[in-house]
């Protein structure tokens, strides 16, 4: 066997290797996409019912606590406001405390 004989083996086997390590990433590659889209499907489900209940929660919820507790503080706000006029004065036009 000569030495160009042996090198042309050698370059035959190592473009084969090298081909079928590229076809074995590839396919790796390629189920990684679809095993990652899969994943980013069920996510972008995931965040719009997230998104869905948050939504509900602020329009069922949250809004009617905040007009219960503005009513609350409005109503305080009117009794402070009437026992102001309500209250003696002291020496001198001022306010007893």
């Amino acid at each position: 066997m000569s030495i160009g004989l042996f090198r042309d083996l050698v370059i035959c086997i190592a473009g084969l290797v090298a081909t079928g390590v590229l076809i074995f990433i590839a396919v790796l590659l390629y189920r990684l996409y679809n095993r990652t889209s899969a994943i980013m499907d069920s996510m972008r489900v995931t965040s719009k019912t997230v998104q869905g209940i948050t939504s509900y929660v602020g329009d069922e919820v949250v809004k009617p606590v905040i007009q219960a507790v503005a009513l609350a503080h409005g109503i305080k706000q009117g009794i402070d406001t009437a026992s102001k006029f309500f209250q003696k004065k002291g020496k001198g036009g001022k306010k007893d405390v």
